[in-house]
């Protein structure tokens, strides 16, 4: 009889890092897919991702994926009012995509913020994160409506003196996927953009 041969299990010490995790979905997408031809359809979510993508890098994120329509990125937790601003940013860089205007198409997105602890590693040559941070961040984005940004508490424990320069509304408990019925989320937006609606 022949015995199988195991893997051996990774360290269980893999140190892990505190960061918060963004997650961008536009809003629609399938819809596009099926309205657009499909070379058009391409370069748009190319120019969306890629707008995305620098819009996430110029405040010193780090890109994990992107699937199609969706952006996740993280920074360090120290760098969280970054990440804020990132994803804030993100729904204005989206509206005024120019391929998006010459198509007479609005495109929306909604953005989900989460704080804790992963563990980051290379797969396939691409930086992954995984924790429950990058979860809690797709099921805040998935519960945003269209043009919101929802964060969790951790966030907002996070942002310090920087949370003077947001407006926060506290959302009724949220009942996510995964993580039950009493999830607390603050809808987000800046101060600025406050003043002048």
């Amino acid at each position: 009889m022949q015995t199988a041969r195991l893997m051996p299990l990774p360290p269980l010490d893999t140190p892990s890092t505190a960061v918060c995790v963004l997650l961008v979905d536009l809003v629609g997408s399938t819809s596009l897919a099926q309205r657009l031809p499909l070379g058009v359809y391409t370069e748009l979510m190319t120019d969306f991702v890629q707008v995305l993508v620098l819009n996430c890098e110029a405040l010193e994120g780090q890109v994990l994926q992107h699937q199609g329509d969706a952006v996740l990125a993280y920074w360090p937790a120290a760098k969280t009012f970054q990440a804020v601003q990132a994803g804030l940013a993100c729904h204005g860089r989206a509206a005024r995509l120019a391929l998006a205007g010459a198509l007479g198409t609005d495109l929306r997105v909604r953005v989900g913020l989460a704080r804790g602890e992963v563990i980051t590693r290379v797969v396939g040559g691409q930086p992954s994160a995984y924790g429950l941070p990058v979860n809690y961040a797709r099921r805040l984005c998935d519960a945003a409506a269209p043009g919101e940004t929802l964060a969790c508490a951790n966030v907002m424990a996070e942002l310090g003196e920087h949370a003077a320069s947001l407006v926060a509304v506290q959302r009724g408990r949220l009942n996510l996927r995964g993580f039950g019925a009493d999830c607390q989320a603050y809808l987000l937006s800046s101060t600025v953009a406050a003043q002048t609606a």
